[in-house]
C-alpha cells in the first residue's frame, strides 16, 4: 500500500489507544445513523466528511459545526453529501464522522513527520487556522524525554498564553506535555505511521483534547540506513608518508598542484606516475605497489573509471586511507554512482577508509600537510573548518591569511561515500590543536549517526555550523501542516541544537563565533558590561544587547561610587560605561581594575574603543590584554577604526582575544552563544537572569 491518509475515525482510534485525549466520535453512513450517533455523543456535535479525495474538508463544504438537534444532524448529513459532490467532482464519500464539539480553548498543534536524514521528528506549537502564518513551533528529533518536551513548550512565543495572559486563565501545561510525550512515544514506535497532525489540540485550564487528527500511513518498509560503520581513528591522520597517485610535472594538472603543495611535508612523499621517473625533484614510482615502504595515505587524482582498480591495489598494499580528489562519481549521474559504489565495496573488502570522492582534500597546518590543489596554505591555528564545498574552502583559506586567522585543520568531505562530517568532528574534537570546529553543511547522509557522534564532542569543544539550503524555493508542497512547518532546514536546525551545535547564518558569523569560543570559552551567564570612550556606540550597545538577549546589568550605588573616583564628572554613571571622548589608556586601565575587583557581578565585558587624540590605541590594547588575564570572564574586543587600529588588533590577536570591527556582530555572536548555552544548560541560563 502506498502512502495514504487514514480516515479520521481510524486516526482517532490510534491516538486514543496511545493515550492521547480525543473527543467522543462515531462514524455514520446514513442520515439516520448520523442522528443516532449525535444523540449518543451528546450535543452540540460537529460532522465532517470522510473521503480519500477530500483533504481540506472545510473548503469542500465537508464540515458543519454547532449541530444541536437530531433534525439538524440528519440535515447536516444530507448537506455535506450534496455540497462535497458539487465542489469536488468525482469525490467518493465513504461516510461522515460525528464528533463531540468541544468548548473553545487555546489551540495548539502536535505533529510528526519522517525526515529523510534524521528520521522521526516531533513538532509542537501554536495551532489553529493560522498555524502556517504564525509559524510558532519547536521541533525535535525523536526520541525525546519529558524534560526536553517541557523545554520545547517553554521556548514557544505562545508559551505566555499557556501561562495565562492578561484576563485569560493559565492552561494545563502538564496536560500538553503529557499529550506530546504520548504522541512522541506512539509515533516513534509506529513504523507504519509516517506523518501526523493534531491540529488543533485544544488546551483548557484542566486537560486538553485533540480536536482534529490527520494521520498518514505507509506499509512500504522504510529504507534501511547503515549506521554501523567504524569511527575514524585518530591514528589514521597521524601521517608519516603520502603517495600522490596521478602526480604530474604538468603545471596545468591537479596532480602537479597536489605534489607541489606536499614538497614541504616533513614526512616521506611518493609521487606515482607510470610515465615519469622524477617529478618536482622527487623519485617517482610507476604504481602504488612499486613503492618499497609503507604508505599511510594515498591521494588519488586519476580519472574516476580507474579508481576502483586502484582501491584494490591499495588494499593489497595495506594503505589505510585514500583521499580521492577525482570527480565523476555519484555527483555525475547514474554511471558515476555505480563507480562510487564499486570503490566503496572494494575499500570495505580491505578495510580501507575513503575520504571523498570528489573532494578538495585535507590540510593539517600543524603537521605541514596540504593534500589539496589550493595554491595557498593557511597558517597553523586553533579552528578546524570542515566543508562540503571545495570552493568555500579555497575562499576561506585565502581570506584567513590577511585576517591572520590560523586553522588547525581544513577538511573537504566531498561525497561522503565513507568518512563523513561526524568522523572528522570526532577527529578534530580529539585534536589538542583544535579549540573550536566550524562545519559548512549541504547534506548529512546519516543523521542519527551524525547526532550520536557529534553530541559526544560538543560538551567538551564548541561546534558551529552553517547549513546551506534554507530557502523553500524548489521544495515540494507539503501534504500536512507538520510537513510545511518542519521542512528540511528546520529539522537540521533542531538536530544541530540537540547535538549541541551552534547554528549560524554566515561564514563571517561562523568564524567570529568560533574565534570567540576558542579564546574565551562559554560565558557563565548573560550579564554584561560595556566600557567605551564613544557615547554613540554605548547607546547602540544597549539596543544590540536587548535585541540579542544579553542583560545589561544595573550598577549598585557602591559600584557607581567606585567608578566616580576614577572617571570624570560627566561619565554616564550607568551601564554602558561612557568614559567620554577624552579617555586615555590610563582611564581604561583604572576602569578595568574596578571591573576586575567586581567580576562576580558580570559575565561578559564588551570593550568598545575608537581612535581619539588622547588615547593611545596600542596602550589600550595592552590594557585589554591585562584585563582579560586577570578575569575568568568573557572579554570581547570592539576596537573600531582604520589604520591606527592595525597594531592594536595584532596585539589582541596575539593574546587570543577576538576583536569585532562591527559592534552589532559582537552582540550577535555573544547572543547566539548565550542562546545555545541556555538551551543546553538550564542552570547556567538562569544564572544572571
Amino acid at each position: 500500500m502506498a502512502r495514504q491518509l487514514l480516515p479520521e475515525a481510524d486516526g482517532y482510534g490510534l491516538l486514543k489507544s496511545a493515550g492521547i485525549p480525543v473527543p467522543r466520535f462515531s462514524v455514520a453512513r446514513t442520515a439516520e445513523e448520523a442522528k443516532n450517533a449525535a444523540d449518543t455523543i451528546g450535543y452540540p456535535v460537529v460532522m465532517k466528511v470522510i473521503s480519500q479525495q477530500v483533504v481540506h474538508k472545510s473548503d469542500a463544504g465537508g464540515v458543519i459545526l454547532n449541530i444541536r438537534t437530531p433534525a439538524e444532524a440528519a440535515d447536516a448529513f444530507e448537506t455535506i453529501s450534496r455540497d462535497v459532490k458539487t465542489r469536488v467532482p468525482g469525490a467518493v464519500i465513504d461516510s461522515v464522522i460525528v464528533v463531540q464539539q468541544l468548548a473553545p480553548g487555546l489551540e495548539l498543534i502536535i505533529g510528526g513527520k519522517t525526515d529523510p536524514t534524521f528520521g522521526r521528528v516531533i513538532t509542537v506549537g501554536a495551532g489553529g487556522t493560522l498555524v502556517e502564518l504564525l509559524r510558532d513551533v519547536s521541533i525535535r528529533v525523536l526520541p525525546v524525554d519529558e524534560h526536553e518536551i517541557r523545554t520545547m513548550v517553554r521556548e514557544l512565543r505562545s508559551y505566555r498564553l499557556i501561562q495565562g495572559y492578561r484576563n485569560q486563565p493559565a492552561r494545563d501545561e502538564q496536560a500538553f506535555v503529557a499529550a506530546i510525550a504520548a504522541a512522541a512515544r506512539w509515533f516513534f514506535s509506529s513504523p507504519r505511521v509516517v506523518e501526523f497532525d493534531l491540529n488543533p489540540l485544544v488546551l483548557y485550564e484542566n486537560g486538553g483534547c485533540a480536536v482534529d487528527a490527520r494521520v498518514y500511513v505507509d506499509d512500504a518498509p522504510a529504507p534501511v540506513v547503515s549506521d554501523d560503520r567504524p569511527a575514524l581513528t585518530d591514528q589514521l591522520l597521524a601521517i608519516r608518508s603520502i603517495a600522490v597517485v596521478g602526480a604530474s610535472s604538468d603545471p596545468n594538472k591537479v596532480g602537479y598542484a597536489i605534489t607541489r603543495n606536499l614538497l614541504s611535508f616533513p614526512g616521506t612523499l611518493y609521487p606515482v606516475n607510470p610515465k615519469a621517473t622524477a617529478i618536482l625533484g622527487r623519485t617517482t614510482y610507476p604504481s602504488l605497489s612499486a613503492i618499497p615502504e609503507n604508505v599511510d595515505v594515498a591521494v588519488v587524482a586519476i580519472p574516476a573509471k580507474g579508481v576502483p582498480e586502484l582501491v584494490t591495489e591499495a588494499g593489497e598494499k595495506k594503505v589505510p586511507l585514500l583521499i580521492i580528489i577525482s570527480s565523476g562519481f555519484r555527483e555525475a549521474g547514474e554511471g558515476g554512482r555505480q563507480i562510487e559504489e564499486q570503490v566503496l565495496a572494494n575499500a570495505q573488502k580491505y578495510g580501507i577508509r575513503i575520504m571523498g570522492p570528489n573532494c578538495l582534500g585535507l590540510m593539517l597546518p600543524h603537521q605541514g600537510i596540504n593534500t589539496t590543489f589550493d595554491p595557498v596554505s593557511p597558517k597553523p591555528g586553533k579552528i578546524a573548518f570542515i566543508s562540503q564545498s571545495g570552493a568555500i574552502i579555497t575562499t576561506v583559506v585565502d581570506w584567513s591569511l590577511p585576517e591572520e586567522i590560523g586553522l588547525s585543520a581544513v577538511i573537504s568531505i566531498g561525497n561522503q561515500a565513507d568518512l563523513a562530517f561526524e568522523d572528522f568532528v570526532q577527529f578534530t574534537g580529539n585534536d589538542p590543536n583544535t579549540k573550536a570546529i566550524i562545519l559548512y553543511v549541504e547534506q548529512i547522509r546519516e543523521g542519527r549517526r551524525f547526532m550520536e557522534i557529534v553530541s559526544r564532542i560538543t560538551p567538551k569543544k564548541p561546534v558551529v555550523a552553517i547549513k546551506a539550503g534554507a530557502s523553500v524555493v524548489g521544495q515540494k508542497a507539503a501534504s500536512s501542516h507538520t510537513g510545511s512547518l518542519a521542512g528540511s532546514h528546520a529539522v537540521y536546525m533542531a538536530a544541530f541544537r540537540q547535538a549541541g551545535i551552534i547554528p549560524v547564518s554566515s561564514i563571517r558569523g561562523a568564524f567570529q563565533t568560533a574565534e570567540l569560543l576558542a579564546s574565551e570559552g562559554y560565558p557563565k551567564g548573560r550579564r554584561a558590561v560595556v566600557i567605551t570612550n564613544a557615547g554613540g556606540f554605548g547607546v547602540l550597545s544597549s539596543d544590540y544587547a536587548e535585541q540579542n538577549g544579553i542583560t545589561m546589568i544595573e550598577f549598585s550605588e557602591d559600584l557607581v561610587r567606585e567608578l566616580d573616583a576614577v572617571l570624570p564628572a560627566n561619565w554616564s554613571r550607568a551601564n554602558p560605561i561612557d568614559m567620554v571622548g577624552d579617555s586615555s589608556a590610563d582611564r581604561f586601565a583604572r576602569t578595568f581594575d574596578i571591573m576586575i575587583k567586581n567580576q562576580d557581578r558580570w559575565d561578559i565585558a564588551f570593550v568598545v574603543a575608537v581612535p581619539s587624540a588622547i588615547s593611545d590605541p596600542i596602550r589600550v590594547a595592552n590594557e585589554i590584554v591585562r584585563f582579560s588575564k586577570n578575569t575568568q570572564k568573557m572579554i570581547v574586543g570592539c576596537m573600531i577604526g582604520g589604520d591606527s587600529m592595525k597594531t592594536p588588533l595584532r596585539i589582541l590577536r596575539d593574546a587570543q582575544i577576538p576583536n569585532f570591527p562591527d559592534l552589532e556582530d559582537a552582540f550577535k555572536a555573544v547572543g547566539m552563544i548565550g542562546s545555545h548555552r541556555c538551551s543546553t544548560d538550564s542552570v547556567e541560563c538562569r544564572h544572571g537572569e
